[in-house]
C-alpha cells in the first residue's frame, strides 16, 4: 500500500485543498507525483485541519464490468475499484479536482471548473486572462497551448498556458474573479499530438513524462502513436504488449486514449504566474462547441445571467469518433456534465449566485465560439488552431470596450472589419468571414426546441434567469 499526500494547487494558497490517496498501483504513485504536489510539506500546511479529501483507489481485479468509481461528496471521500485507468485513479483529477470539488465550491462559495486557462500578451506587454470549456474533441488542449500566427509573432504576441483542464475560481480582494490551475502536469491525449497540431505539447513530453498505451519503438527504446508522424515502426510493441508491425499491421498500434503524463515545468509556454497562489484575474469565460451549422464563429452574451444560459445550453454534434450516429446533438452543460459533482440545476444556480456577487464593470464577459462551421460541401470554414488567436483578440477587445458589436437573437456578434484577416485572406474572404458570422433564425428557432425539451429534464429546480433567457430567445427569433 502506498500513501500519497499531495496539493491540488500551489501549497499553501487558499485556492489550494488537500488530498491523501491510499493505492496499490505505482504507477498511480509515480502519475501523481507528476499530476499533483506531493510530500511532507502538503501534510505540514494540512496540520490537525479535517479539511482533506479521502482517496481510496484498489486495482484489485482489472475488470471493465466491474469498475466503481464512487464519489461522496458529503463525506469528502473518493473510492475506485477493479480500474487501472488514469482518469478513474489519479483520484486528484477529475474526482477531486471537479466532482468532489464542484460540490465544495457549491458550499463554500467557489468554482470548480472543466476549463483551460491562457493568458493573451499583447506587444505593450499587456497580459488578459481568459477560461475557457469545451467538450471533448474540440481542440481544448491546443487552444491552451496556442502557437500565435506568424503575423502576430512578428508584432510580439504570445500566448501563456496556466492549464489545460481545470480551473478553481474564486473572488478576489478587488472583487474580480481569480483562476487556478489545481494541477501540476498534463494528462494529454497522445494520438493526433504532432509537431503540426501541438508542438508545445509534444515539446512538453520530451523528458520526465510516463506514456500509458502507446506503442514502445524496441530499436531506439522511444514511444510511437498514430498521428505522431508518417513513419510507424517495424519493430515495435503495441499497447497489449504484441509485436507490432506499423507497416503491416492492419490494427492501430496505440489505443486511441493513449495518454502522455508530463510536468507542466515542461512546457515551453507555460505563464510565468502558474505557480501564483493568489491566481490570475479572469477578463472573459469562452463557452464552445462542435455545430457544422448553427454557431457563429463567435458571439457576446448580453449580461452575466444569459452568459450562464450560453454555457448551460452548449452542445456538439457528435462526430464518426464519437460512439453511435454521426451529427447528433449531444449537450454538455459548461462541459461539466460529467463532472459535476451536485443536481446541475443547482450548479446554474450556483453560477448565477456568484454573478450577484460581481460589480458589472468587474464581472468576466461570457463568449461562445465555434471552430467548426462547415460551407454547403462540408468543408471547415475558419482555419483553426493558432488562427483563433484572432478571435481571442477580438473578446478581449470587447472586455477593454475598443470595438463595437452587432445585436443579433442570440447575442452580439462581430462586424466582420474587426476580425484580422491579415496573412489568411486566402483561406477566409470578407465574405465567408460574414457567412461563418450569420445567424440562421429557422435553425436558431429549431434550437429553442431543442434547448427547451433539455431544459425539461429539470423541472422546477431549473432557475428563473434561465428560463426567461430562453424565452428571450424564443421571442427575438419571431
Amino acid at each position: 500500500m502506498y500513501i500519497i499526500p499531495y496539493s491540488m494547487g500551489t501549497v499553501g494558497s487558499r485556492f489550494s485543498k488537500v488530498g491523501i490517496e491510499l493505492t496499490d498501483s505505482i504507477y498511480v504513485v509515480l502519475n501523481m507525483v507528476i499530476m499533483t504536489r506531493v510530500g511532507k510539506a502538503v501534510l505540514d500546511v494540512l496540520g490537525d485541519s479535517s479539511d482533506w479529501v479521502r482517496g481510496l483507489h484498489c486495482k484489485c481485479q482489472i475488470d471493465e464490468e466491474k469498475r466503481y468509481i464512487c464519489h461522496f461528496p458529503q463525506d469528502n471521500t473518493i473510492i475506485s475499484v477493479n480500474s487501472g485507468y488514469g482518469g478513474n485513479v489519479l483520484l486528484g483529477k477529475k474526482c477531486f479536482a471537479l466532482r468532489i470539488a464542484s460540490y465544495q465550491g457549491w458550499k463554500e462559495g467557489w468554482l470548480a471548473e472543466h476549463m483551460l486557462i491562457l493568458g493573451v500578451q499583447n506587444p505593450k506587454g499587456e497580459i488578459k486572462y481568459i477560461c475557457a470549456a469545451f467538450p471533448s474533441a474540440c481542440g481544448k488542449t491546443n487552444l491552451a497551448m496556442l502557437i500565435p500566427p506568424e503575423i502576430y509573432i512578428e508584432k510580439g504576441y504570445k500566448v501563456w498556458c496556466v492549464g489545460d483542464d481545470i480551473a478553481w475560481i474564486r473572488k478576489g480582494e478587488d472583487g474580480r474573479l481569480y483562476a487556478i490551475n489545481p494541477e501540476n502536469g498534463f494528462f494529454g491525449v497522445a494520438p493526433g499530438t504532432n509537431e503540426k497540431s501541438n508542438p508545445n505539447a509534444l515539446d512538453t513530453t520530451m523528458q520526465g513524462t510516463i506514456f500509458t498505451n502507446v506503442v514502445h519503438k524496441l530499436d531506439d527504446n522511444t514511444v510511437w502513436w498514430e498521428g505522431l508522424d508518417k513513419n510507424p515502426p517495424e519493430n515495435a510493441v503495441d499497447w497489449k504488449g504484441r509485436p507490432w508491425n506499423g507497416k503491416t499491421s492492419s490494427e492501430k498500434g496505440a489505443h486511441p486514449n493513449s495518454r502522455f503524463t508530463a510536468p507542466a515545468v515542461n512546457c515551453p509556454c507555460i505563464s510565468s504566474e502558474f505557480e501564483n497562489p493568489r491566481g490570475v484575474p479572469i477578463s472573459a469565460f469562452v463557452f464552445g462547441g462542435r455545430r457544422a451549422k448553427l454557431a457563429p464563429l463567435v458571439y457576446q452574451s448580453r449580461d452575466w445571467n444569459h452568459g450562464v444560459f450560453v454555457g448551460s445550453v452548449m452542445a456538439s454534434e457528435t462526430t464518426a469518433a464519437a460512439s453511435g450516429a454521426v451529427g447528433v446533438v449531444r449537450r454538455d452543460p459548461m462541459a461539466m456534465l460529467p463532472f459535476c459533482g451536485y443536481d446541475m440545476a443547482d450548479y446554474w444556480q450556483h453560477w448565477i449566485d456568484i454573478g450577484k456577487t460581481l460589480d458589472e464593470d468587474k464581472a468576466p464577459k461570457v463568449f461562445n465560439v465555434n471552430w467548426f462551421r462547415k460551407d454547403e460541401e462540408g468543408n471547415f470554414m475558419w482555419p483553426g488552431f493558432g488562427d483563433n488567436l484572432r478571435v481571442l483578440e477580438w473578446i478581449i477587445d470587447r472586455c477593454e470596450g475598443k470595438v463595437d458589436a452587432q445585436e443579433t437573437a442570440i447575442g452580439y456578434i462581430p462586424y466582420s472589419k474587426d476580425i484580422n484577416l491579415e496573412g489568411i485572406e486566402d483561406k477566409v474572404s470578407i465574405d465567408s468571414l460574414n457567412a461563418i458570422l450569420s445567424v440562421d433564425k429557422s435553425l436558431w428557432t429549431q434550437e429553442a426546441s431543442g434547448i427547451e425539451e433539455f431544459y425539461g429534464k429539470f423541472g422546477s429546480k431549473l432557475p428563473s434567469e434561465l428560463k426567461g433567457c430562453l424565452e428571450t430567445l424564443k421571442n427575438n427569433l419571431k
